[in-house]
């Protein structure tokens, strides 16, 4: 059959080496905090235009799944998704690295990566035009749910007390309706700032949220950044293998679950992502492992976000909908070459769509040996780094990943602020996962909620359009779900433990319940969101009802939740004993002056000033100084001369590059400033 004959065309030597290459250049790019898949096709897709078309294509679908593979790197070993792709990766690859198990957290998400990119490309081959459909079923009511189904992953993210997470949900919900809203055009919550215009963008407020709280954390003390224990003691690759053969059913659902949520246009690899990771939570018989290391997670979120690749291409290329942001680049290359998108693709260019999908295929299988060689070696290298090296550099790319989204020196400064802020809520239990994914579904569910209000009225029947779509239907029962199961095992283990409790156990479970007093930070948090809250609903007294309807309710949600959390914390018994005044006292006396919080809020300093100093003095001249400033900040012992000058060296050096980097190679508009 022809079909075959363009799988020799993909062998080509030429289109071997471009699929590899892409493969490596994408995992680079990804792994870079900031350098999305999205930037890296964007970037590179003028040196595509001299190549044939199928070339040109296959080097732009290895470098798309190579980058969205690579944001797994700086999530397990930095804790921040180096592509939005990776957010739920960072739930249990980070605790798999911090106990040892980097090495064995990268090869794992280099299976499941392949495992699911193979899925969404056969899909692609084999079922393109009637998936496709799918896309066209869904309606705004769908995606309205499908926010929602993804905001129920909050249960499982809030460790301790779900009201907190709830609470964070909804700071990162209103986080995402500032700006130009969606439907209506009200402006909102900008303070007459025209940078808050366009909201805040995701990447760099997820770089802020993840990866500022551990840098700050990072010079606490001189422990390594990584345990080294037992990196060279093991065959990953085995016990990787192993792992994913019993995980299979988990591996192939994600896989699904991401070639499905591919094909929905503006949905993407983190919803993706997230969806997987709750349904891997929802199906595992340890839930409560998730969050603390759990193989699975890790396994979920790859093999769903790589799937998205594939998923992605079947409206792209059946109906011209680009299922995600890199696809609509690469549909404007497609066009660029003269090539029509549409349902006879498949029949009159067919040497051209299906040489480049076998060569997304050859670039996926290539993606194994790249990730299995780069990941063998990343970890250890990352955790023998001294932090005096590895802190500034974790800075520096932090700070030019935020910047060069949009070449904008107001990302950065999103980033710092809202980062410190992070590592200050993080502090007293408000973690930062719930705030994420706040922002990331805020955008998909407001949309969908004010179309299908807008659709509802319009038929007299608003109810009807929210519950009674067949779809919708079950994407909530899906959600109910997903949100209750976790309530239903922690009440089966209770009774379970309750039944099984000797004399000395429950001795030890009354005791723990005693130890529980009232949090008056907590109380003091709360507070301030109720106060948030309210003036939140206050400033949508000016808006349009299409533009009011979605923030009013989030900001009355929040006012719930604190009160909520208020009333709960008001229940628990004051800490009365003189130790535990003590023990409450103590952090606003001694430990404010330990030299740990002395280095926490110098970083902090540094990183605001560095940010804001960027578009004042330059940006080349404010790096250096700051990641000067970052290394002396890092060092806890004082090194020979000849070592401290030799990290001075590479770290002027790393700066000099990357900026070299931007300007001349990927043509970022950097500011000059008052110096160079």
């Amino acid at each position: 059959m022809d079909i075959f004959s363009y799988l020799l065309d993909a062998l080509t030597p030429i289109n071997l080496l471009l699929a590899l290459a892409g493969v490596i250049v994408g995992t680079i790019i990804g792994a870079m905090p900031g350098l999305s898949a999205t930037m890296a096709v964007a970037v590179l897709v003028p040196f595509t235009y001299t190549m044939s078309p199928a070339s040109g294509l296959i080097a732009l679908g290895a470098i798309y799944t190579g980058a969205i593979y690579g944001g797994s790197y700086a999530a397990i070993l930095v804790n921040t998704p180096g592509t939005p792709s990776s957010i739920a990766t960072t739930f249990d690859g980070y605790p798999m690295a911090k106990r040892g198990d980097g090495a064995l957290a990268i090869t794992l998400a280099t299976i499941a990566s392949v495992v699911g990119g193979l899925v969404g490309v056969i899909s692609l081959v084999l079922l393109a035009p009637p998936l496709a459909n799918v896309a066209l079923a869904f309606g705004p009511t769908e995606y309205f749910w499908l926010g929602v189904f993804g905001l129920t992953l909050v249960s499982a993210l809030s460790v301790g007390n779900p009201l907190k997470g709830l609470i964070g949900a909804c700071i990162g919900l209103l986080l995402s309706v500032i700006g130009v809203a969606v439907v209506g055009g009200d402006v909102r919550y900008t303070f007459d700032s025209q940078a808050l215009l366009g909201g805040i963008d995701i990447t760099s407020a997820i770089i802020g949220l993840y990866c500022v709280p551990v840098l700050i954390d990072m010079v606490a003390s001189k422990d390594p950044h990584l345990n080294m224990e037992s990196v060279d003691k093991r065959s990953h690759l085995k016990e990787a293998i192993k792992l994913s053969i019993a995980r299979k059913v988990n591996m192939l659902r994600s896989s699904v679950i991401g070639t499905i949520v591919g094909i929905l246009p503006g949905a993407g690899g983190s919803i993706a992502g997230l969806i997987a990771y709750s349904e891997a939570r929802r199906a595992s018989k340890h839930p409560e492992r998730f969050g603390q290391g759990e193989p699975d997670g890790i396994i979920a979120t790859e093999a769903a976000n790589n799937a998205t690749v594939g998923g992605g291409f079947i409206p792209t290329l059946v109906l011209g909908i680009p299922g995600t942001p890199p696809d609509a680049i690469i549909m404007g290359a497609l066009l660029v070459q003269g090539i029509r998108i549409g349902p006879t693709l498949f029949t009159q260019q067919g040497e051209i769509v299906y040489t480049f999908i076998y060569g997304l295929l050859i670039a996926t299988l290539l993606m194994l040996p790249v990730g299995l060689l780069l990941g063998k070696y990343a970890f250890k290298s990352v955790s023998s780094t001294p932090k005096s090296l590895l802190v500034p550099t974790i800075a520096f790319l932090t700070v030019i990943g935020s910047f060069a989204i949009h070449s904008n020196p107001h990302d950065t400064l999103v980033m710092c602020g809202l980062g410190i802020a992070a590592w200050v809520l993080n502090r007293f239990g408000f973690q930062p996962s719930p705030i994420v994914l706040g922002l990331v579904l805020g955008q998909i569910a407001e949309q969908g909620f004010v179309q299908t209000y807008l659709i509802g009225n319009a038929q007299d029947n608003v109810l009807g359009m929210f519950f009674g779509r067949p779809i919708s239907i079950g994407i909530i029962v899906f959600a109910l779900i997903t949100l209750a199961y976790p309530f239903y095992v922690e009440y089966k283990s209770k009774k379970r433990t309750a039944t099984a409790v000797d004399d000395v156990d429950l001795l030890t479970t009354i005791g723990k319940k005693a130890e529980q007093t009232r949090d008056m930070p907590t109380l003091g948090f709360a507070l301030l969101f109720v106060v948030t809250g309210i003036a939140a609903y206050a400033g949508t007294a000016e808006m349009s009802e299409m533009g009011a309807v979605f923030p009013s309710a989030i900001a009355l949600a929040l006012v719930a939740f604190s009160v909520l959390l208020i009333v709960q914390q008001l229940r628990l018994p004051k800490s009365a004993s003189p130790t535990d005044i003590a023990d409450i006292t103590r952090p606003m006396t001694k430990d404010a002056l330990q030299p740990s919080m002395v280095r926490q809020f110098l970083m902090a300093a540094i990183l605001a000033g560095w940010a804001l100093l960027i578009p004042v003095v330059g940006f080349y001249m404010t790096s250096l100084v700051a990641v000067i400033l970052v290394l002396f900040l890092a060092t806890f012992e004082r090194p020979p001369l000849p070592e401290f000058l030799k990290h001075v060296v590479i770290s002027v050096a790393i700066v000099s590059a990357l900026y070299w980097v931007m300007v001349d190679i990927l043509s970022i508009r950097m500011p000059a400033g008052l110096l160079f």
